[in-house]
């Protein structure tokens, strides 16, 4: 039997430049993502990356929140040219979109100021 996704997720396909396959995130969740060759792959390691995400912060005691109970997260930020490159140049190596790359980077860049990476 199928374990549903109670959270609300995002499934694109990703770009040549980006790996190709599919990729899976959790606007609630911060960080938790996974992708796949094809969209049922995504599914199914994102219901996997989803149960991690939910032990790891139970296990750390971060309140984990409730399904559809945040925004969307969604902004735009203007960045210099150069980081731009940089940031492009490292989803690439790491085959993933600059939006999954840029809000990882935020999410364990918090979670080291709040004391999760110490």
């Amino acid at each position: 039997m199928t374990k549903r996704l109670d959270y609300p997720f995002e499934l694109r396909p990703l770009s040549e430049d980006e790996g190709d396959g599919w990729l899976v995130t959790f606007p609630d969740l911060p960080g938790c993502m996974s992708d796949g060759e094809t969209p049922e792959d995504a599914l199914t390691n994102g219901r996997d990356a989803l149960g991690a995400w939910l032990e790891a912060a139970r296990e750390m005691g971060r309140p984990i929140p409730q399904p559809g109970e945040l925004p969307s997260g969604k902004f735009v930020a203007r960045v210099p040219r150069s980081l731009h490159a940089r940031l492009t140049a490292r989803a690439k190596q790491e085959g993933v979109s600059m939006n999954a790359l840029v809000s990882a980077m935020l999410a364990e860049s918090l979670g080291r100021r709040d004391g999760m990476g110490r």
